[in-house]
């Protein structure tokens, strides 16, 4: 009896441990890690460098103030007004910053203007006497930009200083009295104006924008070949607008991780 309750301990402690020996053997199951989801933030923030291109339209006057001339045909007093449009184009440079979805900078442009235009002046009837001639050729802008970023969307407004060249000349040809004179000036004014940018990429960026451009008037002296006469005029270009379509490369940071 004693030696029967021996055999059938050892046996089943001998099962148990043959038991507990194959577990050990088993390979470890791999620990798998739980996916974490990870949302990539779009940064605004960086140099940039880019270009554009669109149309503007500019309101040109000039309203004669002195006249001793022979051949002016216009009074103090009198004087134009045209409107006239062409191609704008040019590039930009500037900086952000971007602090939540708030994105601030600086930006400087230049562009080239394309707009300019004639008038015949018929003051004395049919005769085409006094014909003027105008043209904005180049422009310049240092502004600040405010705006709000919806990840890769950036809705913003601009405003700053503007600065313009342009040119009014006028020429008589018909006799008795004939003669010519020009001025080239720089008219400084402001600017302000909106945009809307994507970026298709963390260095491409796509836009289109508008502005609106004011300027000071100048006095320009158009006596010319009639010297020391004058012929005086309070001129320049009353107002600019653009439309622009904007496309620029910045030097940012990698995207933020947002987990």
């Amino acid at each position: 009896m004693f030696h029967a309750k021996t055999i059938a301990a050892l046996t089943v402690t001998t099962a148990l441990g043959v038991s507990a020996a194959s577990a050990a053997d088993l390979a470890a199951r791999p620990y798998t890690k739980a996916p974490v989801y990870v949302e990539t933030v779009y940064n605004w923030s960086g140099f940039y460098i880019g270009g554009n291109v669109g149309g503007a339209w500019t309101n040109q006057e000039w309203i004669n103030t002195a006249n001793t001339t022979a051949f002016g045909d216009l009074a103090p007093g009198q004087g134009f007004r045209q409107r006239n449009s062409g191609v704008f184009g040019g590039g930009q440079i500037g900086y952000n910053w971007q602090a939540n979805n708030w994105v601030f900078g600086l930006e400087g442009t230049i562009a080239g203007l394309d707009n300019s235009g004639t008038v015949l002046n018929t003051v004395f009837g049919a005769a085409r006497d006094d014909r003027f001639s105008w043209r904005t050729d180049w422009m310049a802008t240092v502004t600040a930009r405010a705006g709000f970023a919806v990840q890769n969307n950036l809705f913003y407004v601009k405003g700053g200083y503007a600065g313009l060249n342009n040119r009014l000349s006028v020429v008589d040809t018909v006799p008795p009295a004939t003669g010519s004179g020009s001025q080239t000036s720089w008219h400084n004014g402001w600017t302000v104006g909106a945009g809307w940018e994507y970026g298709i990429t963390q260095n491409w960026i796509v836009g289109l924008e508008y502005d609106y451009a004011s300027f000071e008037k100048k006095s320009y002296q158009l006596a010319g070949t009639a010297a020391p006469a004058t012929y005086t005029f309070n001129a320049g270009p009353r107002d600019i607008q653009s439309a622009v379509v904007r496309l620029s490369y910045k030097f940012g940071p990698v995207p933020v991780a947002r987990y």
